[in-house]
């Protein structure tokens, strides 16, 4: 056998610790589509432009990541420096019971209404599709997140109908959404209380996320290591933390929902739903001002100088997508470039993409990118 030439060599020592983070990297990724290869790649304006962001690879104590090793270590304080500061988890509820409520015949597959806990003590109700080839083998899954189960389901607005489109295409899929605190207008998910909640709301709904995980994994025609998971605006929210914080998500696609700290109003992270939780009465809804300052974790990260940035960078080397509209601009790779560079320390290329809309709302050429994205990562 001849000797490998340094790249190959380099990625033959980086690809067990790139393993370690999730089962489903491989040695060597198919060539991207014609479809996707524009968007795995920064404009000349934004090539390798980091913007004011710190660097994720770099300690606490201020040491600097120099291997694949470092990197597992750095990435590890990242993630218990997070937890830290939005509240630990509960326990996972790994071996979930599922409640079949209803099953309807659709197209190419079947609907079923399902209920199981996605808390220690809080179950919530979506819907699984099944397609009809899924009969035999293990096929992959998408999970997708929003106010409630029904618009991805099919049931609401048509270009936001993620589990739907991707069960036509041959995923299991599985919608969940918070519809009841939707419309208490409390939106997110509270433990162990909404009075006394010890974890950020949006930590929350990441790890209902993981338990929806599960939920899939658990199923028999799905291939535990091929489950993505995406979600539109308080979903792209969702399901970035989500997949940020539970590495057993192969991949991801966050449409919009913001991706770093913003004074934008939609990119309002610091609400109390999300991670300016507080006790009530609530603070008035709104960018944070002098007379209505923000409350709980949110202005506190501001001042330590912590960005989503440092969430996305867990994220190596699993493929994500950010499928932007008006608050996800262009500008945003000089974030995403921070994730760039640890996957290229990992010996990893193509694993960050973003395509821009001008517009919030999903339409039809960025839902088929979306598409195309979790066909190409997570199909055989």
């Amino acid at each position: 056998m001849p000797p490998l030439c340094p790249r190959h060599l380099r990625r033959a020592i980086l690809l067990p610790l790139a393993l370690a983070f999730h089962p489903f990297v491989t040695a060597g990724d198919p060539p991207l589509p014609d479809t996707l290869r524009p968007w795995f790649t920064p404009s000349a304006e934004f090539a390798n432009d980091l913007g004011a962001f710190p660097s994720p690879m770099r300690f606490e104590n201020g040491d600097e990541v120099r291997t694949a090793a470092d990197w597992a270590k750095r990435r590890e304080e990242i993630l218990r420096t997070w937890h830290g500061l939005m509240g630990e988890w509960p326990p996972l509820v790994t071996e979930p019971v599922v409640e079949t409520l209803d099953s309807v015949k659709q197209e190419n597959f079947t609907r079923h209404q399902v209920r199981f806990l996605w808390t220690p003590i809080q179950k919530t109700t979506g819907y699984l599709f099944i397609p009809d080839k899924a009969t035999t083998g293990k096929h992959p899954a998408v999970l997708t997140v929003y106010y409630e189960p029904e618009t991805a389901a099919g049931m609401g607005n048509e270009q936001r109908d993620f589990a739907y489109q991707l069960a036509k295409r041959g995923f299991v899929t599985l919608s969940i959404g918070t519809s009841e605190t939707s419309a208490s207008k409390d939106y997110a998910l509270y433990w162990p209380s909404i009075d006394d909640a010890t974890v950020q709301p949006l930590s929350m709904l990441a790890y209902a996320a993981a338990n929806a995980w599960h939920v899939l994994a658990s199923r028999s025609e799905v291939d535990p290591a091929r489950i993505g998971v995406t979600g539109h605006s308080y979903g792209g929210k969702w399901s970035m933390f989500a997949s940020c914080l539970f590495e057993k998500f192969a991949c991801a696609a966050w449409s919009d929902p913001g991706i770093v700290f913003d004074t934008r109003p939609s990119v309002n992270y610091w609400e109390p739903w999300y991670l300016g939780y507080h006790p009530k009465p609530w603070r008035a809804r709104g960018v944070p001002s002098e007379a209505n300052p923000a409350r709980g974790l949110y202005p506190e990260l501001l001042k330590a100088g912590r960005d989503l940035h440092e969430l996305h960078a867990l994220m190596a080397p699993r493929p994500f997508l950010v499928s932007g509209g008006s608050e996800d601009p262009p500008a945003r790779w000089q974030a995403l470039n921070h994730t760039i560079a640890v996957n290229r320390l990992l010996g990893f290329e193509n694993r960050v993409a973003m395509h821009n809309r001008p517009d919030h709302a999903p339409n039809p050429e960025s839902n088929e990118i979306l598409y195309s994205f979790f066909e190409h990562f997570l199909k055989p």
